[in-house]
């Protein structure tokens, strides 16, 4: 089975995480594509294949060479994202992309092009693989998880490409933030690993956002509209005075880089009771540390205009910066960066404006850095993932393998 073949067939399973289910894994549908994971790779012939009940999968590869070399490994997850649906994924191939607009479904005209995304035309020439128009592709991560497993059937079928022992690590609901909680770093047992969940050709990450989630309540008392005057407090207006006090540039679409950023993702409400709910975003972690006590003030200027109680904060952490467990040991983004330059890929480090598995994993004591998957527009229709940076990501695996045993 081809790289391509792979991929076609990874996706063809829905596995989009649900994080109202407080299960592991969130949805049983991701345990179906576990199962048939395990199954692949024991046809393979890795060794040490385990699959838990919460949807973990672990394989080992096993060194070829005698001398002692660091054990590595490389993890990428199952599911995808909840934004959109992942039912019935139906790809096709735009070979020798041409620039121009890419028609993805006629009937409801939806359209693939360079005119809202430029980034198109960094791939003419290049074999994409397109969705239908009417679900996401699950590039994001299962062109990592192709590129994984594709790169342990290359080392198998060249045992003279010396390596150590490599273990490749498969989770559920990293969407939903969840990847890492019950992810064994005992049991996997590394010195260090790779994320392959980054997008672009050529990224290599190693700083992502500190992350928290706010929810305020807001109460309000509603009585009849007829005859509210100076009883009535409506919530939802309560709540809407909240929300313009932050500030208006420090939201996602005006924010870039290293800029961090307050996310409104959630408003229900009736006069009774209003809930906003916000994702709170900064690589910076005295910035991090100072939005979350911006959002302590705010609420207590709502209480003291409003009346005590009217508003109550839920704040709770998410995952923080790995950057601060990656600094001792940069010796492991040297060796990514030596691999991609080593298989003609130019290297681009960048922050994550965003999380991955690799950060919580390196809080638990697994460095984990991330490298490109290569797929675009992930988490929506317009979805797409050149072929060709599907097979360099894979190259980059086998070359980082092949690097570590002359370290």
């Amino acid at each position: 089975m081809t790289l391509v073949d792979r991929f076609l067939k990874y996706v063809s399973f829905d596995t989009q995480s649900d994080e109202s289910t407080g299960l592991t894994p969130s949805t049983s549908k991701q345990m179906i594509f576990a199962e048939y994971l395990k199954t692949e790779l024991e046809s393979l012939g890795l060794e040490d294949i385990t699959l838990d009940e919460h949807g973990y999968l672990f394989a080992t590869l096993p060194a070829n060479i005698d001398k002692e070399i660091p054990t590595i490994g490389f993890i990428a997850h199952m599911d995808t994202s909840p934004d959109m649906t992942g039912k019935d994924v139906t790809p096709r191939i735009v070979e020798k992309y041409d620039g121009s607009d890419i028609v993805l479904c006629a009937e409801e005209n939806i359209i693939l092009s360079p005119a809202q995304f430029p980034e198109l035309l960094d791939h003419k020439g290049e074999d994409l693989i397109v969705t239908n128009g009417k679900t996401l592709l699950g590039a994001d991560d299962k062109a990592g998880i192709a590129e994984i497993v594709s790169a342990m059937v290359y080392l198998k079928d060249h045992p003279e490409i010396k390596h150590g022992k490599i273990r490749i690590g498969f989770n559920p609901d990293e969407e939903i933030g969840e990847g890492a909680h019950k992810f064994d770093v005992e049991k996997f047992g590394c010195e260090w690993a790779y994320t392959m969940d980054g997008g672009e050709l050529g990224e290599l990450e190693f700083e992502n956002f500190n992350a928290a989630v706010a929810k305020i309540v807001f109460k309000g008392r509603n009585v009849h509209p007829g005859y509210a005057k100076n009883k009535m407090i409506n919530s939802i207006r309560v709540a809407n005075k909240f929300i313009s006090l932050l500030p208006a540039q420090e939201v996602p679409e005006q924010t870039t880089g290293y800029e961090g950023f307050y996310h409104l993702i959630g408003i229900q409400g009736e006069v009774e009771q209003t809930t906003v709910t916000y994702i709170i975003r900064d690589h910076n972690r005295e910035k991090f540390e100072d939005r979350k006590k911006e959002m302590e003030r705010m609420v207590a200027q709502i209480n003291a205009e409003y009346g005590e109680g009217t508003a109550t904060l839920e704040l709770r952490d998410q995952y923080y910066n790995m950057r601060e467990k990656i600094e001792p040991v940069m010796h492991i983004i040297d060796v990514a960066f030596a691999a991609m330059e080593a298989v003609g890929v130019k290297p681009n480090v960048k922050p994550i404006r965003g999380g991955t598995d690799g950060a919580q994993l390196s809080f638990k004591g697994l460095p984990c850095p991330n490298i490109f998957a290569g797929g675009l527009n992930f988490h929506g229709r317009y979805e797409f993932v050149p072929i060709q940076s599907m097979e360099k990501a894979m190259n980059v695996i086998v070359k980082i393998a092949e690097l570590v045993t002359s370290k």
